[in-house]
């Protein structure tokens, strides 16, 4: 399943077996966090000044 910017962090970590791993590399540590759970991938990318293309590349396995 490829992953897309309109994914809550729930989704994500659900459909994609290294998705925690790849989100803490890019810095988002609180992965676990209740509230994060319910953010999309873009809410959270912008919450930590990153680079949403670049973070969803990397989850789905391309180049940003």
């Amino acid at each position: 399943m490829k992953v897309t910017k309109d994914m809550t962090i729930a989704e994500v970590l659900k459909h994609q077996p290294n998705a925690a791993v790849i989100l803490m590399q890019f810095g988002m540590g609180c992965i676990g966090c209740p509230s994060s759970q319910a953010e999309t991938l873009a809410e959270a990318a912008l919450v930590h000044n990153m680079d949403s293309d670049e973070l969803l590349a990397a989850l789905n396995g391309e180049d940003a």
